[in-house]
C-alpha cells in the first residue's frame, strides 16, 4: 500500500468516519430543531452568587447550534471575585460586539444543550487567577464588530483559549471539539501550548500540531482535531470528542484547590 493510500485511509478512519457518526447522532436526537426558542435556562450547578461569598472561576462547553453542532462546541468563561454580587459570564459571539457580557445565565443551556464543566476553581485559587483572566479579556485583540469568524477563527473557543493562555498553571485542555481553539490569535504560528507543557504549531488554524503533556498529541486538519491523550489514556476524534478515561481536565473537573486538582 502506498503512502498516499495509507494517509487517505487514516483520514477516513480518524476524521470522516467520526464526523459521519456525529452527524447521524445529531440528526437522530433533533438537536437542530427549534433553536430560536430553545431552552437557555440554568442547569443549577452554580448556586446564587449571594450564597457563594468566595471567588469562583468556571469554564463551560456545550454543543453549539445548527449544523455546527455536528462538529463543534461553544466555550465560555464565568468569573466572580470574592464578595461580588453576581457572576460575570463572558462569551465571544457573532453578533454585536464580539465579547458579550452576561448575555446568558452563567451555567445556562446553550440553545437547549446542557453545558459540561471544563475547569473549576474556588476560593483563594480562583482569586489568584481572576485578575490575569480579566486582563486577558480586556486586552484580547479581536474585539471589534466583524472580528468574529466561525471558522477557522477567531471564534468563541479562540477567545477562551487566549484567556487560558495567561493562566497556564490551571493545566486544562479545551475539548478537541472546541474548533477554533488552535487559531493563532496573536499571529504566532509556533508557541507554547496553552498549558505551557509543550508546543503548538498552527498554520492559520487550518492545519496544526500540538504536542504537550496536558493536551497530548493533537493533529488539526481544517479545524478538526484527532489525537491521543497519553497522561489520561484517551483518543480524541472530530465530532465525537474525547473518548477514554476522565480526569481533572474532563467534564467532571475538580476544584483547583482540592487535593485532586491540577
Amino acid at each position: 500500500m502506498t503512502l498516499l493510500k495509507i494517509c487517505l485511509l487514516l483520514f477516513v478512519v480518524f476524521y470522516l468516519l467520526p464526523i459521519g457518526i456525529s452527524a447521524a447522532r445529531y440528526r437522530l436526537d433533533g438537536t437542530g430543531a427549534g433553536w430560536r426558542t430553545a431552552d437557555r435556562s440554568s442547569i443549577g450547578v452554580l448556586p446564587p452568587a449571594s450564597r457563594q461569598p468566595g471567588a469562583v472561576v468556571r469554564v463551560f462547553a456545550a454543543q453549539t447550534v445548527r449544523w455546527r453542532g455536528v462538529v463543534a462546541v461553544h466555550c465560555w468563561i464565568v468569573l466572580k471575585p470574592a464578595g461580588a454580587a453576581r457572576y460575570s459570564r463572558y462569551d465571544y459571539t457573532a453578533w454585536g460586539e464580539p465579547i458579550r457580557l452576561n448575555g446568558f445565565e452563567p451555567d445556562g443551556r446553550w440553545f437547549g444543550r446542557a453545558p459540561e464543566l471544563v475547569f473549576a476553581a474556588d476560593g483563594e485559587a480562583a482569586e489568584a487567577l481572576i485578575p490575569r483572566m480579566q486582563a486577558a479579556i480586556r486586552d484580547y485583540a479581536w474585539q471589534k464588530e466583524g472580528d468574529y469568524r466561525a471558522w477557522p477563527g477567531p471564534n468563541s473557543n479562540t477567545f477562551v483559549a487566549a484567556v487560558l493562555d495567561k493562566v497556564p498553571e490551571v493545566n486544562v485542555a479545551l475539548p478537541p471539539t472546541a474548533i477554533g481553539k488552535d487559531y493563532p490569535y496573536d499571529g504566532r504560528w509556533l508557541r507554547l501550548a496553552p498549558s505551557g507543557t509543550g508546543f503548538r504549531l498552527s498554520l492559520g488554524g487550518y492545519l496544526g500540531l500540538t504536542v504537550a503533556w496536558v493536551e497530548g498529541i493533537e493533529i488539526n486538519i481544517l479545524g478538526g482535531v484527532a489525537g491521543l491523550d497519553l497522561r489520561r489514556p484517551a483518543v480524541k476524534l472530530p465530532g465525537l470528542g474525547r473518548l477514554g478515561l476522565r480526569g481533572p481536565d474532563g467534564p467532571a473537573t475538580p476544584l483547583l484547590d482540592s487535593p485532586a486538582g491540577g
